[in-house]
């Protein structure tokens, strides 16, 4: 069988809807429950207002929590909704999860650069299946910066101590992908519909 792999190159894989699908109604159920809201899963609902500076580590969780209730929330409060906050970003794509099993026996070298808030970076980190396909992990909590700044990119090549274009990038936001892309990466952008372990096999050959 043909290596899927191209050895020499990183694969550098984003984790929300790549590596994990979306939450389920239940879990948003669940969320609501915990919070009294409504609606959380729309795109103008207080839990995504202050999104990208939670991801940004610009916000503790107790400010992030505070500011989607509209008041002080005591820490297990805090704690319980980070929890079902993990939960429910953890389902993962069994599709990608192939690939990735495919690629590591390979011995591809794996990374992961993720806009995620650093609690929930440091808690997969520790109890994910799939952390430990990843030789390097990149978390914008844990960094500070977020896609698709261009700066967290260049953090991450000069990290990797590789050149843009021996980096193929596989991420859902076209404008991720497109910074990555004028950036010099090698890119996939995935959609619900990708075949991932074809667009890989086209890139290596």
């Amino acid at each position: 069988m043909t290596p899927l792999s191209r050895g020499g190159d990183w694969y550098l894989f984003d984790y929300g809807m790549v590596i994990s699908t979306a939450p389920s109604p239940e879990d948003w159920r669940l969320l609501e429950q915990a919070t009294g809201l409504s609606d959380l899963a729309t795109g103008t609902s207080r839990y995504w207002e202050k999104r990208e500076e939670f991801d940004a580590g610009r916000l503790t969780p107790a400010q992030y929590w505070g500011g989607v209730l509209g008041e002080a929330v005591p820490p297990e409060t805090v704690n319980t909704l980070e929890a079902l906050d993990a939960a429910q970003w953890s389902h993962l794509n069994p599709r990608t999860m192939e690939v990735l099993q495919t690629l590591h026996g390979e011995g591809a070298a794996l990374a992961l650069l993720s806009n995620m808030p650093e609690g929930m970076s440091r808690r997969y980190s520790a109890e994910s299946p799939w952390a430990p396909y990843f030789s390097k992990l990149y978390f914008s909590g844990q960094m500070g910066l977020v896609k698709p700044d261009p700066r967290i990119f260049d953090r991450v090549v000069a990290d990797l101590g590789a050149a843009p274009k021996g980096i193929i990038f596989v991420d859902d936001n076209p404008q991720n992908i497109s910074t990555a892309r004028d950036m010099g990466f090698q890119t996939v952008l995935h959609t619900s519909g990708t075949d991932l372990r074809a667009e890989l096999a086209g890139l290596s050959r």
